[in-house]
């Protein structure tokens, strides 16, 4: 029996300490403007000369702001996890606190026709594919009421 070890396919985007998935990012000690990913040169508000930045874990849940989907395969280094390609829908997720738009892959089996701009959705992490020794994770959306109608 083979098994596999789950690793970040980016490291330090994200963490999955605690059992609760937190995307990480940086607020600005000058101007309190978030970033994702974290920035560690110069802060992103044109306004703010900063070059401080505290980590911190972002927002989980967000307010879909646009969606679309990727009826192509997308070009290397992105690894194929079907042949022929299966669409999979992409999120652009609001974080209110945080001033920010996240995109991220929609979970497996939520297409673009089970999107709705404004719905929650929720973090979560999931395998993005997995080779002889690893399951590569990285951070997902799903719609908010499949994430409660799972608990």
């Amino acid at each position: 029996m083979s098994t596999t070890t789950p690793i970040h396919a980016i490291e330090g985007w994200f963490t999955t300490d605690g059992g609760q998935p937190a995307l990480l990012g940086s607020r600005c000690d000058g101007c309190a403007t978030y970033a994702f990913p974290a920035e560690s040169f110069a802060c992103r508000n044109p306004s703010c000369d900063s070059r401080s930045f505290t980590s911190v874990p972002l927002s989980t849940t967000g307010t879909l702001w646009s969606y679309t989907d990727a009826c192509y395969q997308p070009p290397p280094p992105y690894i194929p996890v079907s042949d022929p390609h299966e669409p999979f829908a992409i999120a652009a997720v609001h974080l209110a606190a945080e001033g920010l738009v996240v995109l991220g892959q929609v979970t497996a089996g939520v297409s673009v026709d089970d999107l709705v701009v404004g719905q929650t959705m929720n973090l979560v992490v999931d395998t993005l594919f997995s080779d002889d020794e690893h399951d590569h994770l990285i951070w997902k959306w799903t719609p908010a009421d499949l994430t409660e109608d799972a608990s």
